[in-house]
């Protein structure tokens, strides 16, 4: 069963529209401002960035330890590059909440480029 802590996550979290950030309210830009320097400092955090790569060496590890070309093979090798790629896919958030970040800072302060 889906809990409430999960509900209010999902009613919250952060759905922009990149053509609209200059409209924005200054509570919406601030907000983005905060998501993006939260997904920042994870992405700097050096455990985590380890712990992710560690990740991704173990179930390289175990597409490698498969051997056989069997239907159960071919499923758990895309089982794992599924895996992979949900890893990629999180990093991929994280780099887009600094880029609507670093845009929000740039319409604000008036530079034409923000830095990626």
């Amino acid at each position: 069963m889906i809990n409430q802590e999960t509900v209010a996550a999902f009613n919250h979290r952060m759905v922009l529209n990149p053509n609209s950030i200059k409209k924005m309210t200054p509570a919406q830009a601030d907000a983005v401002k905060v998501w993006g320097s939260n997904a920042e400092n994870l992405m700097k955090n050096r455990d985590l960035a380890q712990f992710v790569h560690e990740y991704k060496f173990e179930l390289c590890d175990q597409l490698a330890d498969i051997k056989g070309h069997s239907a159960d093979d071919n499923a758990c090798r895309i089982a794992i590059g599924n895996q992979i790629a949900g890893m990629d896919g999180f990093i991929a958030l994280l780099k887009k909440a600094v880029y609507y970040k670093n845009t929000v800072v740039s319409a604000q302060t008036g530079v034409a480029d923000p830095i990626v």
